[in-house]
């Protein structure tokens, strides 16, 4: 993919951005990180030459003085929401976040569960992470929020939450996903410091929407798209127009709680250091972008794979159609279709022609290979060896597997294990061809080409098993499926 960012630019510009913010606030300064901190895979594929760790290599410049505050949504946790990038639900990310963080000598402090009601799954999470010795704090929902400024800003508000603990200047408060509550637990401690007489402070990390690049660019499209399910907005920040006269680009969460906030810093300083919401972001992305043509490119093809997303959601009955229609209006704002991605064509084009379950997978010289449902391979399992021994620069008609060593494998599913489906799935084919390599070379040429795969496009005619795109994921290809399922089964 053809570079649009520059990545040492970004990391410069934005570490230096946030310390000068940090330096603005006396005893504390709640640092809102929005997005993911390690692995900001969306970012990576629409600003190419992101880093999908760039956030956590500046945190950790900030170590000595940072701690964490993960934050996770008791509506989250009743729902089983789950993390588009990683396959696990935010609950278990909870987990993984915090194993992370520490791994890499950060301090993790607390986890807050917000929009709190009571939810039983919230207790019986609350309950697991305190068993592992994890402080864990409550924050409650508010009837009226975020109109009800009175209330809001009272004790029958914020000062219902629980207060978090905290022990050093820089707190980082961070999510699995958006629409966590990440603001408002700053926005609550916030409350809580100016009763206990400390002054505070409060910053916004958020990588997208990025407010110094037009409404309606298709990095910032492509946002809108990733966060469909929360009908997320991007508007004009009317206050940053108002104050400055210069058009900013923020959405529609920062812009309506920006009243709270502004009612918060008055009551703790008299005045609010920030004109607008945009003013309480410190995001450098929009100066790092040094090929738009390149990012705008990969944004649109962003757009296509979340439109496919949220139809194989919807087909599984995950999601609302809302979701889906929202993403078909971002399309026709980028005036683009599913047409415009190579792999969807080749491989429904394939699949009409052939009656059965096709797949089509882009490679990085631009050539793109299909593959089919056979006796032995899905046609996902197919892909792989076809892509494989195209890098490794090997005649199709090679096998790398012998029907004789698949057999057995299929005896062993459907006799013993007592499966319905005799062919392999993408772990059964690359598990057969390992055992392949031991003693073929061309089954060990195409093995090694495994990590070219990362960043390729592929697209399938059928919705695929829950291994097959795991696999996938693992390998770092960017996947789609029709939203066609192979069976009408519902258990």
């Amino acid at each position: 993919m053809k570079i649009g960012f520059d990545n040492e630019k970004y990391l410069k510009m934005q570490s230096d951005h946030i310390k000068q913010r940090i330096e603005q606030f006396e005893d504390k300064l709640y640092l809102e990180f929005g997005g993911k901190l390690f692995d900001d895979y969306h970012a990576s594929r629409v600003l190419p030459g992101f880093a999908p760790d760039a956030k956590l290599q500046m945190l950790m410049q900030l170590s000595d003085c940072a701690e964490i505050v993960i934050v996770i949504s008791a509506s989250d946790i009743e729902k089983n929401k789950v993390h588009g990038d990683l396959g696990i639900t935010y609950d278990v990310d909870v987990l993984r976040l915090r194993d992370e963080f520490q791994s890499r000598g950060l301090y993790v402090g607390s986890v807050v569960i917000t929009h709190y009601a009571g939810q039983n799954s919230a207790d019986q999470f609350k309950a697991k992470l305190e068993k592992k010795n994890i402080t864990v704090y409550l924050h409650y929902t508010i009837e009226g929020y975020p109109a009800n400024v009175p209330l809001i800003v009272s004790e029958n508000g914020y000062g219902k939450n629980d207060y978090i603990q905290t022990s050093r200047p820089l707190v980082v408060v961070t999510a699995p996903g958006p629409g966590s509550g990440k603001m408002a637990t700053c926005l609550s401690q916030l409350y809580h410091d100016h009763k206990r007489g400390i002054k505070a402070g409060y910053a916004k990390f958020e990588t997208f929407p990025i407010w110094n690049i037009p409404l309606k660019h298709p990095v910032n499209l492509a946002y809108e798209a990733a966060t469909a399910d929360l009908n997320d907005i991007n508007m004009i920040d009317p206050f940053h127009l108002e104050a400055y006269g210069v058009t900013a680009v923020n959405y529609n969460r920062d812009i309506e709680i920006y009243p709270v906030l502004n009612a918060i810093f008055e009551s703790i300083y008299g005045e609010n250091p920030y004109k607008s919401p945009t003013d309480m972001g410190v995001n450098m992305a929009g100066n790092c972008i040094i090929d738009d043509e390149a990012c705008c490119e990969a944004s649109l093809m962003e757009i296509i794979r979340r439109y496919y997303t949220a139809l194989n959601r919807a087909a599984k009955g995950d999601a609302a159609e809302n979701e889906v229609y929202k993403i078909e209006l971002l399309m026709k704002h980028a005036r683009i279709t599913t047409d415009d991605r190579k792999v969807t064509v080749a491989a429904k084009e394939r699949a009409e022609k052939l009656g059965m379950p096709t797949a089509a997978i882009e490679l990085p010289d631009g050539q793109v290979i299909t593959s089919k449902t056979s006796d032995f391979l899905g046609a996902s399992a197919a892909l792989l060896l076809n892509a494989l021994k195209y890098l490794a620069g090997i005649d199709h008609d090679i096998k790398l597997i012998k029907p004789e060593a698949i057999a057995p494998i299929q005896e062993l599913k459907v006799r013993y294990l007592g499966g319905k489906n005799p062919r392999l799935h993408t772990d059964e084919v690359l598990i057969a061809l390992t055992l392949a390599a031991c003693t073929d070379d061309n089954a060990r040429h195409s093995l090694e080409q495994l990590p070219r795969l990362k960043g390729c496009q592929v697209h399938t005619s059928v919705m695929l098993s829950e291994v097959d795109i795991k696999i996938y994921k693992k390998l770092g290809v960017d996947l789609t499926s029709e939203p066609v399922q192979t069976t009408r089964k519902y258990y």
